[in-house]
C-alpha cells in the first residue's frame, strides 16, 4: 500500500500545472519539487548558427547530453546542478576576435564540456486565490568549457532572480526577473551587470499534455560597448511534455533572438523524479 501512495504522489507532482516547470524551459517556476524528492533532466539540443565573440567562432553546435539534477531538500527549496557533458560546435566561420589567437584545435570541429551551473531556489510565498507564488534563486557558472576550444570563456558568472507563477485554470503563467554579473573574459578585474528576464507559459490540452512557450534572456544596459562575451542574449522556446507516471517526454523549438543566438535549434530530452533520501 505505501509503495502504492508513493507512486500517486510522484505522478501527481509530475502532472500537476503547478510543478516547478523544466525542460524544456528554462524560465523558473518558484514552486519546487518537494522535500526528499530528485528531478534528474537529460536533454539533446541541436542549435544552427550560434555565434561565440569572444573566439570569434559560429557554427552548429551539439549539446549531447545536457543534464540537470534537483535535490528537493525541503518542502520549500531545492538544490540545483546544471551543465553539458559534451559541446560539439560544427564552425562554419571565424572571424578575428580577442580569443581567436588561443583556439588550439584543427579542421572544422571543436568540441569540450559545457559550464556548469549550480544554484538554490526557495519559494518564499505560496500561490493563492488572490496572488502569485513568489520565489527566489541564486546561482553561479563555473568556468568549465575552455577559451582554447572557442567554447568558453574561463569567467564565472553570479545570477539572482525573483521568480512569480500563477495558474489560471488550465493555464500556468511564470515570470522571472534578475540580475546577472558577468565576468569580464578580456579583463580579470572587471564585469558587466546586465539584467536577466524569463516569461513562460503552460497549457494543459489532455491528461498529462502541456504545450509550452517562452521567451528568456539577458539585457546588458551599458551605453558604451558590452565586454566581449557578456552582450544581450535571448531566445524563444515553443514545444510540448507528454507526462506518464514520473516520467517525462519533451520537445521543443527555439529560435534566437540576437545575432549571437542560434538562428534556429531544436531541443528533445526527459524528466524523471523519484524519491532519493528522507528529509529529517
Amino acid at each position: 500500500m505505501n509503495r502504492i501512495v508513493a507512486s500517486a504522489v510522484l505522478t501527481l507532482v509530475l502532472a500537476s500545472p503547478v510543478q516547478a516547470q523544466q525542460r524544456p524551459l528554462l524560465t523558473e517556476d518558484p514552486e519546487t519539487i518537494g522535500a526528499g524528492l530528485i528531478l534528474i533532466e537529460v536533454g539533446v539540443d541541436q542549435l544552427r548558427g550560434i555565434s561565440y565573440p569572444a573566439s570569434g567562432l559560429t557554427g552548429n553546435l551539439l549539446r549531447l547530453p545536457a543534464v540537470g539534477v534537483s535535490f528537493g531538500v525541503s518542502s520549500i527549496a531545492e538544490i540545483q546542478v546544471d551543465g553539458g557533458l559534451y559541446n560539439r560546435l560544427l564552425v562554419t566561420e571565424r572571424r578575428a576576435a580577442p580569443f581567436s589567437s588561443v583556439l588550439n584545435f584543427s579542421g572544422d570541429r571543436t568540441s569540450d564540456v559545457e559550464d556548469f551551473t549550480v544554484g538554490a531556489k526557495v519559494r518564499l510565498i505560496a500561490e493563492s486565490t488572490g496572488g502569485p507564488s513568489l520565489g527566489v534563486r541564486f546561482a553561479t557558472r563555473l568556468p568549465n568549457a575552455s577559451n582554447e576550444s572557442g567554447l568558453g570563456l574561463d569567467t564565472s558568472d553570479f545570477y539572482a532572480s525573483l521568480l512569480f507563477g500563477k495558474t489560471i485554470q488550465s493555464v500556468r503563467f511564470v515570470a522571472n526577473f534578475g540580475v546577472g554579473i558577468l565576468g569580464d573574459p578580456s579583463e580579470g578585474t572587471r564585469q558587466n551587470d546586465v539584467l536577466t528576464y524569463g516569461l513562460s507559459v503552460a497549457r494543459a490540452i489532455a491528461t498529462g499534455v502541456e504545450v509550452v512557450g517562452e521567451i528568456n534572456g539577458r539585457t546588458q544596459g551599458r551605453l558604451s560597448e558590452p565586454p566581449i562575451g557578456t552582450e544581450s542574449r535571448g531566445g524563444m522556446r515553443l514545444g510540448g511534455r507528454f507526462t506518464r507516471g514520473t516520467v517525462r517526454l519533451d520537445g521543443g523549438l527555439i529560435i534566437g533572438m540576437t545575432s549571437r543566438d542560434p538562428s534556429i535549434g531544436f531541443t528533445a530530452g526527459l524528466t524523471w523524479v523519484f524519491r532519493g533520501f528522507t528529509v529529517p
